[in-house]
């Protein structure tokens, strides 16, 4: 334990529960394998994406992206504010995407309407079919282990957005299970500043019900000391859930706020104001009994 690198209170045990409908073993087994076939023709295929142009990269990122939760039996609907009359190319300056985090599903549900470089902790780079997917997707890894390594991770991030690439990053320094959330840590929001980026936030739900009226998913919940095997087939045994993107308006990065101001900004943005209040109690309780510091996590 750093002090940058900050611990949700979340537990699975706690946390990661379905109270709806639970599919048999076989329809869920044959989910597992759809959803990690399109995993793994993904990884195979990034060397032939990375020769097209930037614009069908992208496009055909997205569809690939928007098929994985769907393979894995997530049903998602993406309510877009998208910059530019819908098109999804980074503005001049490069694009900072923050959003709230609960799950791995998060990394492609951002990537199926916001594709880019994602900031996550160097450990992801070992992990089956998700890491060697993540680094050949331009994966920006970072050291959490060590503080010093902050003010370069900073500097690597500024130099990709100053470059007109869009960076995603998950700045609550941790998974939450999305009954409530953590604070935004400030230092990657100084990457924005200093490269004169754009902030784009966008929320992530899950729930039981297409129409968002039902209860939170607790499944899709990857928190604490989860096994990724365990968290797979626990999001393929539960039926009926639905992932919600909402794509926000822009938070322009050039003002005089600072970074823990446009954090603050940023992450009301996110919760929303209804969940704004209880997610910031959380927060807060989870801060003292994990000592207030900056991280760039994923």
């Amino acid at each position: 334990m750093t002090g940058w690198l900050p611990v949700a209170p979340c537990t699975p045990a706690g946390c990661a529960r379905h109270t709806g409908a639970v599919r048999a073993p076989l329809p869920a087994a044959l989910l597992l394998l759809s959803g990690c076939a399109l995993v793994l023709l993904g990884v195979a295929c990034v060397p032939l994406v990375r020769l097209l142009g930037a614009g069908p990269r992208r496009r055909l990122t997205r569809r690939w992206a928007r098929a994985v939760p769907q393979a894995f039996g997530v049903r998602v609907i993406v309510r877009p504010h998208l910059p530019s009359g819908g098109r999804d190319s980074a503005p001049d300056g490069g694009e900072l995407v923050v959003a709230n985090h609960i799950s791995w599903l998060d990394i492609p549900l951002v990537a199926s309407v916001l594709p880019g470089r994602t900031v996550a902790k160097r450990e992801i780079r070992c992990w089956p079919l998700l890491g060697p997917l993540a680094a050949r997707g331009g994966t920006l890894f970072i050291d959490r282990d060590r503080l010093r390594a902050l003010p370069a991770a900073v500097r690597e991030i500024a130099t990709a957005l100053r470059s007109g690439s869009r960076v995603v990053v998950f700045p609550e320094g941790s998974t939450w299970c999305g009954r409530g959330g953590g604070a935004f840590r400030p230092a990657v929001f100084q990457a924005a500043i200093d490269a004169g980026a754009t902030v784009r936030p966008v929320r992530i739900t899950y729930r039981t019900d297409p129409h968002g009226s039902g209860p939170t998913a607790g499944a899709v919940a990857f928190v604490g000391a989860d096994p990724l095997a365990a968290s797979l087939w626990r999001v393929v045994r539960a039926a009926g859930l639905t992932a919600h993107v909402d794509v926000l308006a822009p938070i322009p990065a050039d003002g005089e706020d600072g970074r823990r101001a446009l954090a603050r900004r940023a992450r009301a943005a996110v919760l929303g104001p209804g969940d704004l209040l209880q997610a910031s109690q959380t927060a807060v309780a989870s801060d003292r009994a994990n000592r207030p510091a900056e991280s760039v996590h994923h």
